[in-house]
């Protein structure tokens, strides 16, 4: 992993309508925060689901700026996976670091921030330090970034982290290619890691901690999820750490492979997956 990334933070599902948005994740069993405010020159907003140690952000733009550009493009095309947000314990130092890496269309480092309402009528500020890879080459289209939360305590709020589906964090990021080989290896490329392949798969492994990157092509996609290899498929699967099926399975649309319940939304599919705890 290059210096100062840890591994994944969140993932960013560009929206163009929060509150419907919102609704539909609040229908799959998703605990999900009010809408959140970001800095004006960002002009975007976002809800967030929370897992025990990442999440999922739904981001939407309410007003155009030079910041938001690349997110209204990959909206002309429609909702889905726009980032891969990795975590950072220092945002100006991994900038520093992809610039000796030869990366010099990073950017960077960027602060903003975004008031929280917090228990008891009280309202905090949530604060992020962040900095981004070139904008391409993208792997599987999906731009990196890296997130250094400055308030931690005000992001994951223990009131967000339980969800009714049972969902506790995001365990594989599953991302449709014509040339699985070639974007896995362009994003290890990215993060100084390695690429395994296995039944046509090519994952990239977090390590130490966060969930794994898989690119596949569209006809294996369709199989690992439980579809037609003919069947119109978002090109991006989630799929979440549970403990057991038992609460995800009256939110699921269908059953994939293995008894994975599925589901559909924003441009992207869901499934839960049985996993153990990490170790404390």
């Amino acid at each position: 992993m290059r210096d100062h990334v840890l591994g994944l933070d969140h993932i960013v599902i560009a929206v163009s309508n929060l509150t419907v948005s919102a609704e539909r994740w609040q229908a799959l069993g998703f605990t999900v925060s009010p809408r959140g405010l970001h800095s004006d020159y960002l002009g975007t907003a976002n809800h967030t689901i929370m897992f025990e140690d990442d999440y999922v952000e739904l981001l939407g733009v309410l007003a155009a700026t030079e910041f938001n550009a690349p997110t209204r493009a990959f909206l002309a095309d429609g909702a889905g996976l726009e980032r891969l947000a990795m975590r950072t314990d220092d945002a100006e130092a991994g900038l520093a670091a992809l610039k000796r890496d030869g990366f010099e269309g990073s950017t960077g480092p960027f602060e903003f921030r975004r008031p929280v309402d917090l228990e008891g009528g009280r309202t905090g500020e949530a604060g992020f330090r962040i900095f981004q890879w070139p904008l391409e080459p993208a792997p599987g289209g999906a731009r990196l970034f890296a997130c250094q939360h400055l308030t931690r305590e005000t992001v994951w709020l223990p009131s967000l982290v339980e969800h009714r589906n049972g969902a506790r964090a995001l365990k594989r990021i599953e991302i449709v290619a014509a040339d699985p080989r070639a974007e896995a290896e362009l994003c290890a490329r990215l993060l100084s890691l390695s690429v395994g392949e296995r039944d046509g798969a090519c994952t990239v492994a977090m390590r130490p901690r966060g969930a794994d990157f898989v690119f596949v092509d569209a006809t294996r996609f369709a199989q690992r999820w439980g579809r037609n290899p003919g069947d119109a498929l978002p090109p991006c699967g989630v799929v979440l750490a549970c403990d057991d099926f038992a609460r995800a399975q009256p939110f699921a649309e269908w059953t994939g492979p293995g008894g994975l319940p599925c589901a559909a939304v924003d441009g992207a599919l869901i499934g839960w997956e049985t996993a153990p705890r990490r170790p404390d």
